[in-house]
């Protein structure tokens, strides 16, 4: 049923002034979106059976089965990490059952009025190899799982019946080196329009002729008649910011048969500037004029803002220095998949603006359209991403199948979708793409790079490069406008010496692993160190073999002013590419995140809150549970320069930062503490050794009750919000048990669900959907969704022998 009707514009009565006649517009039917995200009804590789699974898109249909090792194991070579024979991998691709075909079917009405329409399906993404069919008729089809797409349904439609909508997909094995979801796992829209309407995407803004004083905006406009007669009419474009409307615009036009297209200029007084600071945003309404009546609207978002990239002196915004606080993050949602969900990415990225971050690569291919548009609205820099591998193939079934036919329709279509956004700084086409080994490598990147200044000549292109020389001498490097480096800190200066002209930034960085709570002694580096139980070191002092520590690329961005910024590999923990960990049994996700894949901060997030962040930072590890005796590293994680620490209230020395050593450059440490029951506590000092800040870990006893700590307290009644709940297993005195491992029971009542459940184990194979989990180090997490009904829901955790929690949601209309 095509229920939620979303006009992007409703026109009553518009007047506005042409010459010196004032002409009143009246409203005609105009554009209508509809999402569809109810009763859809899915099978999984099985189009025999009368079987079919009622759903709700964005879906994946993957997240919800048990994990295989036998799914998707592969026994390759991968070259980009250092690898020269042939490894068996069972985790890469998160060892759940994303291989095989899904089948989705909808029905769909359209009255009489739709008649005259011309209506559109358009998908923000579906995992992949797609094909749409209306009414038994091939509509269409998108092999690309990453891209959004349009495909005209008019011609196959059945007025005032039934029109049964089906659509086919296929993930292939060998085809992917990380979890990619599976499903229609972004959202799905009907759009109506009258036959003369903008174009999907069909209006490119650009302010680059701005000043603090004067905003010019230039609006390219694409218009399509589909009638078979010309017509006459008007292009209306107007203005808003904070919806007061501070420009406008009217052109005449003749509607042709085909595309038409319109180039306006508009000048805005006294811009107010988009930066991470202050993410100004404006929008465009763009009306199309028909016989005096208004038969379209169309409504784009744009900001202004200026970008400057240089050589020497590294990234200017609006004419000021700035440099990139980057992560790159994966599509996946941890427990929730891939299967995308608004708030869900809203809440990770308040995580990442708590911690300091401003900018975004998105990685490795194109993000769902809400990314960038969350990046506008809060402050994001933002790089978008295209590909991960071109022609030359990293697994079998890759984009290497679909180079020749799509990569233009691709990569045009992530730039018509993204141009608008203020947010968005490069377009990136490729991350350590096996064309850095070819001696013609370089014609494929100049192919994507021309596309791009063809298609957005206000951006520059970038590319994450890994094969440092190889992208030098086979002329990657040069065919991009910002070669990007992937892990290479120690050779920032040679090439800058080498390349004085090169603008250069770290593309990806650190690829630190870490497990949250787990600690080895003595804290010191680990360079692909693996462990009996799986798990890396929560001091960040590990690393795969390409990769280094957080405090060696601080010390290259410190050192090394043209470089631009870093953004480190990755946010979030992520399911597939368990590193390093690839060959072991049961590893499923990555140990890369700064954030766990739970959504639980790892003691990383505060050694990069302490370098990136303005507020004071003091951030005491490990836990002080040990047996007595036993020799202890101590590490703080701080912005303050020095610090005491105290155990039971005995001074074991001060600390002071020493840039001369590396690892007192970025913390204060106290490597060999013997352990004793009590507080361990560390106290900030000014330059004269006055207390300023403390913080401290108390030793904890027997597990005794459950606490809750949710995210907000009040979310929309719109079923779709998500709210985390974190539940930590505590003494009786509050502290945190840090190896507690009790089997935690979920439910809830009233007004919402239980969506998904997790802990952030890298290890753990428990269902992510079953209402229960054990805790890990302490903690696990319940990852609720709001319902459709004004109200409230109440949570409650139990685990056997210890004192429940609940917490109680508000649900609301309107926040």
């Amino acid at each position: 049923m095509l229920r939620q009707k979303l006009n992007l514009l409703i026109v009553v009565l518009i007047s506005y002034t042409c010459g010196c006649n004032k002409i009143t517009l009246t409203e005609t039917n105009q554009r209508e979106e509809i999402r569809l995200t109810d009763n859809w009804l899915f099978q999984y590789n099985d189009t025999l059976s009368t079987q079919w699974e009622e759903v709700n898109v964005p879906h994946d249909w993957a997240i919800s089965m048990p994990f295989d090792k036998m799914i998707d194991m592969q026994e390759v070579v991968v070259l980009e990490d250092g690898e020269r024979v042939p490894k068996l991998r069972t985790g890469r691709t998160g060892a759940l059952p994303h291989i095989g075909k899904g089948y989705y079917k909808k029905e769909l009405h359209f009255n009489q009025k739709d008649k005259d329409k011309k209506i559109f399906i358009q998908f923000d993404g579906a995992m992949s190899h797609a094909k749409v069919y209306l009414n038994k008729q091939f509509v269409g089809t998108r092999p690309y799982g990453y891209s959004s797409f349009e495909f005209d349904l008019t011609p196959f439609i059945n007025f005032n019946k039934k029109n049964l909508l089906e659509v086919h997909l296929e993930n292939k094995p060998l085809s992917s080196r990380w979890y990619p979801g599976a499903g229609i796992y972004r959202d799905v829209r009907i759009v109506k329009t009258n036959p003369i309407y903008v174009e999907n995407w069909g209006t490119y803004i650009t302010t680059s002729n701005s000043t603090k004083n004067t905003g010019v905006v230039t609006i390219k406009t694409s218009v399509i008649n589909s009638l078979k007669k010309k017509k006459e009419g008007k292009l209306i474009h107007s203005i808003f910011y904070n919806d007061k409307r501070v420009g406008e615009e009217t052109t005449a036009l003749t509607y042709q048969q085909e595309k038409n297209t319109n180039s306006t200029n508009i000048t805005i007084d006294a811009p107010h500037l988009w930066s991470p600071s202050t993410p100004n945003l404006y929008h465009v309404i763009t009306q199309v004029v028909v016989d005096n009546k208004v038969i379209d609207s169309y409504k784009s978002q744009f900001g202004f803002r200026t970008i400057e990239f240089t050589n020497n002196d590294g990234f200017f915004l609006n004419g000021k220095p700035l440099k990139f606080k980057g992560v790159c993050l994966h599509h996946d949602l941890g427990p929730l998949g891939a299967a995308h969900n608004y708030s869900a990415l809203k809440h990770r990225l308040l995580k990442m603006k708590e911690m300091g971050a401003n900018a975004i690569r998105s990685t490795h291919n194109p993000s769902d359209p809400s990314l960038v548009q969350l990046a506008d609205e809060m402050g994001f820099l933002f790089i978008a991403e295209a590909f991960d591998e071109w022609e030359e193939p990293k697994t079998e079934n890759g984009y290497n199948t679909l180079w020749h036919e799509w990569a233009e329709k691709d990569l045009v279509s992530l730039i018509h979708r993204d141009r608008n956004h203020p947010s968005l700084i490069m377009w990136s086409i490729g991350n350590e793409v096996r064309e850095q080994t070819k001696e013609n490598g370089a014609e494929n990147t100049k192919f994507l790079s021309d596309i791009c200044h063809r298609e957005d000549p206000t951006r520059p292109t970038t590319a994450g490069f890994n094969n440092w020389k190889g992208a030098i001498n086979n002329g990657l490097a040069d065919a991009v406008d910002l070669p990007g480096w992937n892990y290479k800190p120690n050779l920032y200066k040679r090439i800058h010496k080498e390349h004085p002209d090169w603008k250069m930034y770290g593309s990806e960085t650190a690829s630190t692993v870490s497990t949250r709570g787990e600690y080895f002694f003595p804290a010191k580096e680990g360079k692909h160190k693996k462990r009996p139980n799986l798990q890396s070191s929560a001091f960040d002092l590990d690393f795969p073999s390409w990769g280094q520590t957080p405090d060696r690329e601080f010390r290259a961005q410190d050192q090394n002013k043209f470089i631009m910024g870093e953004f480190v590999w990755t946010g979030y923990d992520y399911l597939g590419e368990p590193t390093p960990y690839n060959e072991e049994w049961p590893t499923k996700s990555s140990y890369f995140g700064i954030i766990d894949l739970a959504g639980i901060p790892k003691d990383r997030f505060y050694l990069y809150k302490s370098k990136w962040s303005q507020e004071k930072v003091l951030h005491l590890l490990p836990h002080w549970n040990w047996k007595k005796g036993q020799h202890v590293s101590v590490h703080c994680y701080t912005n303050y320069d020095r610090a005491e620490l105290f155990l039971n209230g005995k001074s074991l020395g001060v600390r002071s930062k020493d840039t001369s050593k590396l690892y007192d450059s970025y913390r204060l440490r106290w490597d060999d503490i013997i352990f004793e029951e009590g507080e361990l506590k560390v106290v900030a000092l000014d330059g004269e050794n006055n207390p300023i800040a403390e913080t401290s870990k108390q030793t904890a006893k027997n597990p005794y009750q459950l606490k809750i700590d949710v995210d907000r307290e009040e979310v929309l009644a719109n079923g779709e919000e998500i709210v985390y709940a974190t539940v930590s297993v505590v003494d009786k005195n509050g502290n945190l048990c840090p190896r507690a491992a009790n089997l935690v029971q979920f439910s809830v009542e009233g007004n919402g669900k239980l969506r998904a459940v997790g802990n952030g184990n890298p290890t753990s194979l428990e269902s992510f959907v079953a209402p229960k989990r054990l805790a890990f180090n302490g903690k696990c997490v319940a990852i609720l969704q709001s319902s459709k009904t004004q109200g409230q829901f109440t949570l409650t955790a139990k685990a056997d022998g210890l004192k429940p929690a609940t917490v109680t949601i508000q649900t609301a209309l309107s926040l």
